[in-house]
């Protein structure tokens, strides 16, 4: 398990005091990924270098399985880093190394006997799927392949946690799939606490068993992937269901109230808005929709607009005694005004 419990981090410059980390808690329990979202400037790289000791926290704590990190003497960082495998955005090999001399560099830091490490670096490599690439540079591999590397000589020292620094953000969506099913697979079998930083979207939906946004220092949500996705007031749940934007339609409904409709597990499954129709005898005009399977589960976002004549609070009493998250539609201004927001908060652009 990862704790991190109130983390601040200062830096001075000059007479100015800039506050890159301002009371960051998290934990993230042992075989499970977190995902760490937001944009540049947010603190994740500052996050990533007190996890690694790269940076001494100001005050705060870190913790791997109850081991307190972030007090450890001098003399003692380096063992304690061995607790925590790093993946680099742009794998950092070094090119006069072949892919099995770079997962072989940090076993001869720490002196291990040549037979153990061959071993062990020919395990590794099979274990990422670069069996009969010992031999290859990294000018041979693609970039997939360099990161497979990267992501071995992280596992060499056995650590507790992996913790990937924006691992797919260089790489094309097709070995970006491939890598974070690599992942997955590894945190399983190996039982890995897994960190990613990230500002992809994306990568959360698609492995993250949870997720915190990173903004100005500080975290400002923080969940379960479903428990954020189904919560129609998260800023995390707008980027993990985006909505396309909308506009009501010509004809009978264009003065009817809208309403944002969020669905998850077995009612995204039921005709809701047909049952609506039936029970009101209203006609509905639905705007814009997504839908998205996150951690196993079946999530829907749905905007649509009831008739004019129709009594909107019934319909959202309707909604909410079958367990479905409804709510008024904000102005055209407001959701796009909201929408900016979510591109600054998660990093994406528009």
């Amino acid at each position: 398990m990862i704790t991190v419990t109130d983390l601040r981090k200062v830096y001075r410059q000059g007479k100015k005091e800039v506050v890159a980390l301002d009371g960051v808690t998290l934990s993230v329990p042992k075989g499970s990924i977190h995902g760490i979202i937001g944009h540049s400037g947010a603190g994740k790289s500052t996050l990533v270098r007190c996890l690694t000791l790269l940076d001494r926290p100001t005050s705060g704590s870190v913790s791997i399985d109850g081991t307190e990190l972030s007090s450890v003497r001098d003399s003692e960082i380096r063992t304690a880093r061995r607790r925590i495998g790093m993946v680099f955005q742009h794998a950092n090999l070094m090119d006069s190394r072949t892919a099995a001399g770079n997962v072989a560099h940090p076993l001869e830091l720490v002196k291990t006997p040549k037979d153990q490490t061959q071993a062990k670096v020919a395990g590794l490599l099979k274990l990422v799927g670069l069996e009969g690439f010992e031999n290859a540079y990294p000018s041979q591999l693609s970039g997939g392949q360099r990161q497979r590397v990267g992501i071995a000589r992280a596992l060499a020292s056995d650590p507790d946690v992996l913790l990937c620094d924006e691992p797919t953000s260089a790489l094309d969506p097709a070995t970006t799939n491939e890598i974070l099913d690599l992942i997955q697979d590894l945190t399983t079998r190996l039982q890995l606490t897994v960190l990613i930083i990230t500002h992809e979207m994306n990568v959360v939906k698609r492995v993250c068993d949870s997720v915190s946004l990173l903004f100005k220092g500080r975290i400002i949500e923080h969940g379960a992937l479903q428990d954020v996705a189904g919560n129609l007031e998260s800023k995390l749940a707008r980027a993990l269901l985006p909505l396309p934007p909308s506009e009501p339609l010509q004809g009978t409904l264009e003065d009817g109230p809208v309403l944002e409709i969020l669905f998850a597990g077995d009612s995204a499954k039921e005709p809701v808005i047909t049952g609506v129709a039936r029970h009101f005898d209203i006609d509905l005009n639905v705007l814009a929709g997504s839908v998205e399977t996150l951690g196993g589960q079946q999530f829907g976002h749905l905007r649509v607009q009831l008739a004019g004549n129709a009594d909107s609070g019934a319909v959202l009493d309707y909604l909410h005694d079958r367990g479905i998250s409804a709510k008024f539609a904000a102005s055209e201004a407001a959701i796009e005004s909201e929408t900016q927001l979510q591109h600054q908060a998660t990093g994406e652009k528009k």
